[in-house]
């Protein structure tokens, strides 16, 4: 704790009072986070003046709650001293006291039957099957919506689930979405999990086939992407004067140069980064990976971020957060946004702004500059041949020989 206080005195003030032997550990644990000295301070500050508010009502470290950190924040705020994260430093503290034994875990709350059978499918969905964690999170909330309404009254039963059943909850659900692929991608969901009840013997017929089809025509979108000069445009307004900016940059490469998905890009480990060879290692869904070779601008990218950029923490994953606690992405979700602020900045304003449009803009640029098909599919590791066609539908010149004449002459 010495760290944070030039007065050496100040320490030995904290350890005073009823929770002075837990604040190094809070310390050290806000150190090790990445904290910067006027934040850890503040933190220690807040929990001292815990302590003070404690000693007045003679409470004990033992007897905390969370009830009773609630009414503190409370008294906190009436002073006027209470920081949005205020919330989070108390929570740290109770996490510690428990950890140590000083105060009782909460008791385990009893899943209902439907908690229950939703968990036992992520797992069968998990460890069984093997599914992407990012598909299991989009799976779940549809089994979660037809289990509250399968066992409303608190029974562990779905045996009474019918055809009608499963095409009344397409109809409402599809209208809820007012979307095809979310449609489509919630009758995925569903099958899924009716296809588990059947393996579980939780369902006494077969309801996969009952599941409506949703109409979506395949490939009858335009996949949008960026021209090069837009590209460029988007990479030069990226300020790598900053920390935040060599990050956003290397990010922003890898997206631009390699056409990753987002979800690889938060996925990227330390260790996939083989330098003598040039390549990093990118997994894929379902355990596969696959090994691309490094460009040389985005090798510096990365480079220039991990000497100069990366905060020093734990993590093992590539990108991390800037702002303590320093963290790896929980998901694609901030790579998102890292591209919707550089697009902001930059100007442009297409029609959608993911991750996902600086991939297709690598395949567009590709194409137009005659890389076949094959190669595109390759570059973006498409497991059918399917999946890359969509961009056939890009390459007017291509397409042009194969249109046929208008009726009645040239218009």
């Amino acid at each position: 704790m010495e760290r944070f206080y030039k007065d050496s005195r100040t320490p030995l003030r904290m350890r005073e009072g009823p929770l002075g032997a837990y604040v190094d550990g809070l310390a050290r644990q806000l150190s090790e986070d990445g904290y910067a000295r006027a934040s850890a301070r503040y933190a220690l500050q807040l929990v001292a003046d815990l302590g003070r508010w404690m000693a007045r009502r003679k409470i004990v470290a033992g007897q905390l709650t969370p009830e009773l950190l609630e009414g503190y924040l409370q008294y906190r705020s009436r002073q006027g001293h209470f920081r949005s994260g205020d919330a989070a430093i108390v929570r740290r503290l109770l996490k510690i006291l428990r950890e140590k034994g000083v105060v009782a875990a909460p008791a385990p709350i009893e899943p209902t039957p439907a908690e229950q059978l939703e968990e036992e499918f992520r797992q069968y969905l998990e460890r069984e099957r093997k599914v992407a964690l990012a598909t299991v999170s989009l799976y779940l909330p549809v089994a979660r919506r037809l289990l509250a309404e399968c066992l409303a009254d608190g029974k562990r039963r779905l045996d009474g689930l019918r055809a009608a059943d499963v095409v009344r909850f397409v109809q409402r659900e599809a209208a809820r979405l007012h979307h095809p692929k979310r449609a489509k991608l919630m009758t995925t969901a569903l099958r899924s999990f009716l296809q588990y009840a059947r393996y579980r013997e939780l369902i006494s017929i077969d309801l996969h086939s009952s599941v409506p089809t949703v109409a979506s025509w395949s490939m009858a979108s335009l996949p949008r992407g960026l021209s090069s000069d837009e590209v460029q445009r988007l990479l030069a307004h990226c300020d790598r004067n900053t920390a935040v900016g060599r990050r956003d940059w290397a990010i922003l490469l890898l997206l631009a140069r390699l056409g990753l998905r987002a979800g690889e890009v938060v996925g990227l480990m330390l260790d996939d980064l083989d330098w003598e060879r040039g390549e990093l290692l990118i997994r894929a869904n379902g355990g596969n990976s696959d090994r691309m070779p490094i460009p040389q601008d985005v090798g510096a990218a990365l480079a220039d971020y991990l000497r100069r950029s990366r905060p020093v923490c734990a993590c093992r994953q590539v990108f991390v957060r800037m702002r303590a606690p320093h963290r790896g992405f929980a998901n694609s979700v901030a790579i998102c946004c890292i591209v919707h602020r550089a697009l902001d900045r930059a100007g442009l304003n297409p029609a959608h702004k993911g991750a996902h449009l600086l991939r297709h803009s690598v395949a567009t640029h590709m194409l137009r500059q005659g890389a076949s098909l094959a190669e595109i599919g390759e570059l973006l590791r498409h497991r059918s041949p399917q999946t890359t066609m969509i961009y056939a539908k890009v390459d007017l010149d291509l397409l042009r020989p194969l249109a046929l004449p208008w009726p009645g002459g040239a218009q």
